[in-house]
């Protein structure tokens, strides 16, 4: 049986042009999890959102996470937590990084240890948000497949990558 997909935006949700957003239109078994404030996170919320969706979905649910997203899923994943599938983590920000948000509250200390599920980390060489070798240690921490994907910016609807089937092709080895 395919499992169900939890999307997990980042910071100011996604939009309509957003991968996650085109993956969620297109398919009728992915739910979106949705935040109290989308624009001022609050990592502990974020991570009771994620617990709440996850119970509800059931263990056969894989996460569809970009950016900050990625971080709640690392914190969410260091406490007892409801279970699931598999993680694709797509542009996993850096805190200590220039350019990560400011109004991002609670997600300073990444958790580094491995994740209780298998996982996919995607990362581009040009993210401004986070660097390939950023990438690359939370990786290797979280025990997850690094998958580089070249200069693809924050892999974003500003990206240019539409429906990104390629990132879909990722998840769906993940769904089984």
């Amino acid at each position: 049986m395919t499992a169900r997909v939890l999307v997990l935006p980042g910071i100011g949700n996604s939009g309509t042009q957003h991968w996650q957003s085109l993956w969620e239109q297109a398919t009728p078994d992915f739910e979106r999890v949705i935040q109290r404030d989308w624009d001022n996170p609050v990592c502990a919320e974020w991570c009771a959102a994620l617990e709440n969706a996850a119970r509800r979905a059931g263990p056969n649910v894989v996460l569809a996470a970009h950016s900050l997203a990625c971080l709640v899923v690392a914190h969410w994943a260091a406490q007892p937590h409801a279970p699931v599938r598999a993680a694709l983590l797509v542009a996993v920000p850096d805190p200590a990084g220039p350019n990560f948000p400011q109004q991002a509250a609670g997600f300073l200390h990444t958790p580094m240890r491995p994740l209780s599920f298998p996982s996919i980390v995607v990362a581009s060489t040009d993210d401004p948000y986070g660097t390939l070798d950023h990438s690359a240690r939370v990786a290797r921490a979280w025990n997850s497949r690094l998958v580089n994907i070249g200069a693809s910016g924050h892999i974003n609807a500003g990206s240019g990558l539409g429906a990104w089937p390629e990132g879909f092709a990722l998840l769906s080895a993940l769904r089984g």
